[in-house]
């Protein structure tokens, strides 16, 4: 005598149904149909079934994308297993990845170049050991992209027109995850486009150097030179606790030297470092001497490389555990503290016995310093402070002035960012009687010029307003 064996009914696992519908349309009988209640430990809305129908044809699980949202009979629940325990663990290489450290290589001695500000930063990546670019062109810091496309392949280096600058910064997130010093050129619109991948960069600890030329905005604006980007990169890296060392070039000197320096901060704290022109610097023309000595990169023991040495390395943002995000929270706080302690950098001049003085960093940071000149000329004591890392703010320079200057006047292409980083500086630093801080301020891709300063600092009735901090 024979017996028939019942085929089994689907069971529902709630907790790993993501409610996609496939075995919906799989099941003939309708026994299946679209969840109403919200599962609360999953957000998701599960399957609904009524199995009075069903004929146990077993469509529906085969249908089923998770392995456990439907089951062939009811029973005991799910438990994800240690991959260890059901597979071993991973085979540890012989030893550790090494570090490779990056080499010094001397440049024979040549004349002086004569080039525009982002070229210069170009020459700087690629003397600094870079050999990876991603951007999308954008003016007016396209020139760089261009040098760098025609010299990246002649160097085997690698050239890559993404299809937008979203595309561009996750490029790089992979490029910095190798352990690869990488690059890009935009202005202000694409750099708007590429904070959600630098707020991934900076979470994952990878290295980067991203050159902003600033451009007119809101918006499209226009391509005449700005400064209003200095908020974005000084407190808006996307989402989260992102910070960044800033650099301020004010020529194109600087601009090759600070892109050189930028690679060594980016790998010293495996972390995005952001430069700063406007868009008057990145076109400009000057004379720019090549430093004694190029880099050749190394490579980081922490790099996702490929290779069997660096295998169990694993770069990433994501810590689903509270406690565990606030402990790389924590730890991202203290790199930043490492950050401000030793990379506040400022350029200053005349500001020995300087009773005035100009705070101005970029293309404005030159305007101001003519206008420094032209004051001494007539008998009036001003000094320039100007600051070559926005953030972290020089506060170290500019403390030991503030006891002995009268007045300080801020220079900028935007409306106060510049000068709320000043006034954040010093707040933060506990100062309690603080000059009487004054502005002179141009919008929309027109600097400020000299003659303004002047007139500002001849009569404050002539300055675009003021504002006392005591």
């Amino acid at each position: 005598m024979s017996t028939v064996r019942e085929r089994p009914k689907p069971h529902l696992l709630s907790q790993f149904c993501k409610g996609c519908g496939r075995c919906i349309d799989a099941c003939n009988k309708h026994c299946i149909t679209i969840g109403s209640e919200i599962n609360p430990a999953t957000g998701l809305t599960p399957v609904s079934l009524d199995l009075d129908q069903c004929n146990g044809c077993g469509l529906c699980l085969s249908a089923c994308p998770e392995p456990y949202g439907l089951r062939a009979e009811p029973g005991a629940e799910f438990v994800l297993e240690d991959p260890k325990a059901l597979f071993g663990s991973r085979r540890a290489p012989p030893e550790a990845a090494l570090e490779i450290p990056a080499e010094p290589l001397v440049l024979p001695r040549v004349e002086p170049l004569v080039v525009k500000g982002t070229y210069a930063s170009a020459i700087g990546a690629l003397l600094a050991g870079c050999r990876h670019f991603y951007g999308y062109p954008i003016t007016p810091s396209t020139e760089g992209a261009e040098l760098m496309a025609k010299l990246l392949p002649k160097l085997h280096g690698t050239f890559v027109q993404a299809v937008s600058e979203t595309a561009a910064v996750n490029m790089m997130y992979g490029c910095g995850g190798a352990g690869l010093p990488a690059m890009t050129f935009t202005s202000s619109p694409g750099f708007s486009l590429m904070l959600e991948g630098i707020s991934y960069m900076i979470g994952a600890e990878l290295p980067a150097v991203f050159v902003n030329v600033m451009r007119g905005g809101p918006g499209l604006g226009n391509i005449g030179p700005e400064q209003a980007d200095i908020k974005l990169a000084c407190r808006g890296l996307g989402h989260g606790n992102t910070q960044a060392v800033v650099l301020a070039p004010s020529t194109p000197q600087e601009m090759l030297d600070l892109t050189m320096r930028a690679f060594e901060i980016t790998f010293r704290y495996r972390n995005p470092v952001v430069i700063l022109g406007d868009g008057y610097l990145g076109q400009v023309t000057g004379t720019v001497r090549l430093p004694e000595v190029a880099m050749k990169p190394g490579l980081p023991s922490w790099a996702v490389w490929g290779d069997r040495a660096h295998r169990p390395n694993l770069i990433c943002s994501i810590f689903l555990s509270e406690t565990d995000l606030e402990a790389h929270n924590i730890h991202l706080n203290a790199k930043y503290a490492a950050m401000k302690a030793a990379e506040q950098r400022a350029d200053l001049f005349e500001t020995d016995d300087a009773e005035v003085l100009l705070v101005a960093c970029n293309t404005p940071g030159r305007m101001a310093k003519g206008a420094v000149r032209e004051l001494r000329s007539l008998g009036i004591k001003a000094g320039l402070f100007r600051p070559i890392t926005l953030w972290p703010f020089p506060i170290d320079a500019l403390r030991p002035l503030l006891h002995r200057v009268r007045r300080i006047v801020v220079v900028e292409a935007s409306n106060g960012q510049l000068e709320d980083e000043l006034r954040l500086a010093i707040s933060h630093e506990g100062v309690e009687r603080a000059p009487v801080i004054d502005h002179v301020r141009r919008f929309g891709g027109v600097l400020p010029q000299p003659n303004e300063i002047v007139d500002c600092l001849r009569g404050v009735d002539l300055c675009r307003g003021k504002a006392v901090m005591s």
